[in-house]
């Protein structure tokens, strides 16, 4: 069983590891710096659907599926499989499970959902509770936009401090002592609230909460930033970037030589017209099966702390004038 260090932190006793993983991304995303990372680019926006919400349920599935490929698994092998997405009422994921048929617990947790994924996945495997796991989220830049903003055909000017939703998927799948990477331990988010309600300005909403799980877990596990190889989060972009180090640096803590984003690191900015880089749940998906889970995998890294960011927003609490609650779970993923 799972051991409480701390309030909202654990450590995993069983071996839980990652057996297999996989990245779907789309076309933007491909032509990034990270481009040749992902298993698969994906051109069609559509994914040969009638919609952008029908897309975004087959990048989950074609995510799962490659993940269950490489381990040369089938579908009935997953005990329980964690989804979520962006879409109202998690429709992406409730769609791509439909056809999976698999037990499912559906999530959300904005764009930390996959460390919110591998969290709860891990923690059933470590329980017994099930043999076998997955986590999968994803994103698509045109259901985002259509539901948090402005329809594409409006063609409002995005401001600077403004993101890209990835039209990416990931899928990681967990069980005892099947992989070499192990989920060490986890922190679960507090909601942090600094009064933005500018939601073209996540970054900055998002910020103190990955600050508070960041200290939370290196104050509980005994540990400072120089003992891991990456800290890693989810998409706060060039501008959340640069506030949590300032955050963290008054605090004492100095993770500069090991933090890294993902949204600041799938797209180029100047080539691209992404401002401060790329969002939502598919972005730090694709990025750590794409790129970090390889690390750890091929030796490059040997602990990594992987802590996604989520901007709870609603559109219609934006609207009644309230500000954007955020959160961020962290997962310490390590090579043994």
């Amino acid at each position: 069983m799972a051991e409480r260090i701390a309030r909202g932190v654990f450590r995993t006793e069983a071996p839980v590891t990652v057996e297999s993983y996989a990245a779907v991304v789309g076309e933007k995303e491909g032509q990034g710096p990270l481009g040749s990372c992902f298993d698969e680019v994906i051109s069609d926006s559509h994914f040969g659907e009638d919609t952008w919400e029908q897309a975004e349920t087959r990048f989950q599935l074609e995510a799962v599926g490659l993940a269950l490929g490489k381990a040369r698994l089938c579908k009935d092998d997953i005990d329980i499989i964690c989804a979520g997405d962006l879409i109202n009422q998690c429709i992406g994921s409730a769609y791509s499970v439909r056809e999976l048929a698999m037990p499912f617990l559906g999530l959300y947790g904005a764009c930390s959902t996959i460390a919110e994924g591998l969290i709860i996945a891990a923690l059933l495997a470590d329980s017994g509770a099930a043999l076998r796991t997955a986590a999968v989220t994803s994103s698509h830049f045109s259901t985002a936009e259509r539901q948090f903003r402005y329809p594409l055909s409006y063609g409002g000017q995005r401001t600077p401090t403004a993101q890209w939703t990835c039209t990416a998927s990931g899928a990681v799948i967990l069980s005892q002592g099947k992989g070499s990477i192990r989920v060490a331990g986890g922190c679960i988010g507090k909601i942090a609230d600094l009064d933005v309600t500018d939601i073209n300005n996540m970054g900055s909403a998002m910020a103190p909460a990955a600050a508070d799980s960041i200290m939370r877990y290196l104050s509980a596990a005994g540990t400072s930033p120089e003992d891991y190889n990456c800290i890693v989060t989810g998409d706060l972009g060039t501008v959340g970037s640069r506030l949590l180090l300032d955050i963290l640096l008054k605090q004492g803590v100095d993770i500069t030589k090991q933090h890294r984003d993902c949204g600041a690191m799938i797209f180029d900015p100047q080539q691209q017209d992404t401002h401060c880089g790329g969002s939502g749940c598919g972005c730090g998906a694709s990025v750590l099966c794409g790129h970090f889970l390889p690390m750890l995998e091929n030796g490059e890294a040997h602990d990594i702390l992987f802590a996604a960011t989520g901007a709870l927003m609603s559109p219609m609490s934006l609207q009644q004038g309230e500000s954007i609650p955020s959160i961020s779970h962290l997962v310490h993923l390590r090579k043994d």
